[in-house]
């Protein structure tokens, strides 16, 4: 009903038909199992009478095959079409995994709606939108959950109702902008997820644990609810277990309350699980730790860094603090000058603090140049001075170039072409 015989049948990868239609490349076929492009999923590939087909695309509701070289059979002949079951069987994994993560989304988020869906070559993303936020501990139980709706081998099914009736029917995820493919003729293909006692799996009323354990609500009547319910036009295993491991990649955020979640499944999930467990490992050998503890002796060491780092920046503070005070003043503008230049790499927000805690102190007008990335000079003055640090500082850009600004008593320049000692000597008289 969706347009596309491959959604009806995605296990049909063999068949002979008729082409109905010849235009250059482009070949239309009396009956074809080839997907086309749609939804988010990409097109299959495979070959029609031998040679390879490029694209398959909906055009009007027909399939439009575009084929890599012209076609060596006419209009009217029997061509025999093979789709690739490799990467067929990748989409359909692909594709029942992004409804088996809508279901998990359902048991973890809050007002849960569905945004978007891509097929990639190595990765499979699904956009939720969620007043939720999804952080890493969400992540994990997101892809907890999923895996465990694989193991437990849930049935995945689909039919044609009419669009009014599973309009009335709650929980149906629907999206008509994304999956106008599953939209034809005032009916709707749903596909379902099963519940878990469906075929002989276990059943039961089950609850969402901290640990991410398995969910199984149970309705009314005391029968399982489906993993989920969706409209959509796509391929589809028969079972979660055929779907093999999930592993979730990364998140992002593509738009005002979209979370996008990108995942991979197959031999990619496989890579990508030995890469993290390798770094696990690497982690814990590396710290000394059983691997439950990689996370809490991480933070220690954080911790222990941040605080050094705070050490280190306060003694640096203070050797600039001690050589300025230890600066021989001199007399310019009828005003008591100081300047030092410092042999630390202070940034010019902690010299602009020694400089404003200096001026009036040690001297009227105290300056210290160092040099981070490039070289820096602040100035401040005292507010009782007459002379404005922000003069100070346009007579050094006048002099060596850069830029900068401030107020009358703290003003800052950098991204001069001279060290720290070329700019103080400049201001000495």
């Amino acid at each position: 009903m969706s347009g596309q015989r491959a959604a009806a049948e995605p296990y049909a990868t063999r068949f002979e038909t008729e082409v109905t239609a010849i235009d250059g490349r482009r070949v239309r076929l009396d009956t074809s199992y080839f997907y086309g492009e749609s939804g988010g999923q990409p097109a299959d590939r495979g070959t029609i009478g031998g040679i390879a087909v490029d694209d398959v695309r909906l055009e009007g509701g027909e399939h439009i095959h575009v084929l890599a070289d012209d076609p060596s059979f006419r209009s009217g002949q029997r061509v025999l079409c093979s789709i690739d079951w490799t990467f067929r069987m990748y989409c359909m994994r692909a594709h029942t995994a992004s409804h088996a993560l809508y279901g998990a989304g359902r048991r973890v988020l809050d007002d849960l709606g569905y945004g978007g869906f891509d097929i990639g070559e190595e990765k499979i993303r699904v956009d939720f939108e969620t007043s939720s936020e999804i952080d890493d501990e969400t992540l994990l139980e997101l892809e907890s959950l999923v895996n465990r709706a694989v193991w437990e081998s849930r049935p995945v099914s689909w039919e044609d109702v009419p669009v009014a009736d599973a309009r009335d029917r709650d929980r149906i995820a629907f999206n008509e902008a994304t999956e106008d493919g599953a939209f034809q003729q005032g009916r709707v293909r749903i596909v379902t997820i099963g519940g878990a006692d469906e075929n002989g799996g276990r059943s039961g009323t089950r609850a969402r644990t901290p640990s991410g354990g398995p969910t199984v609500t149970t309705s009314t009547d005391g029968s399982a609810e489906p993993w989920d319910v969706a409209a959509c036009g796509g391929t589809h295993v028969r079972n979660t277990r055929e779907i093999g491991p999930v592993t979730i990649l990364d998140r992002s955020n593509p738009g005002d309350g979209l979370t996008r979640i990108e995942f991979s499944v197959g031999p990619d999930a496989i890579e990508r699980r030995r890469a993290e467990k390798a770094a696990a490992l690497t982690a814990r050998r590396t710290l000394g730790v059983p691997l439950s503890a990689v996370g809490d002796e991480l933070a220690r060491l954080r911790d222990e860094r941040e605080a050094e780092s705070e050490r280190a920046r306060s003694l640096e503070r203070d050797l600039v603090e001690t050589k300025l005070e230890g600066s021989e003043p001199f007399e310019r503008d009828e005003l008591e000058w100081v300047t030092t230049v410092s042999e630390v790499e202070i940034d010019t927000n902690d010299a602009g603090e020694i400089a404003r805690e200096a001026a009036g102190e040690v001297a009227d007008v105290v300056v210290i140049a160092g040099s981070t990335d490039t070289t820096y000079v602040v100035v401040a003055t005292d507010a009782t001075s007459s002379l404005s640090a922000e003069t100070v500082v346009a007579e050094v850009t006048d002099a060596f170039g850069g830029g900068g600004g401030g107020s009358a008593t703290l003003a800052q320049a950098g991204g001069f072409d001279a060290t720290p000692a070329e700019i103080t000597a400049a201001l000495e008289p």
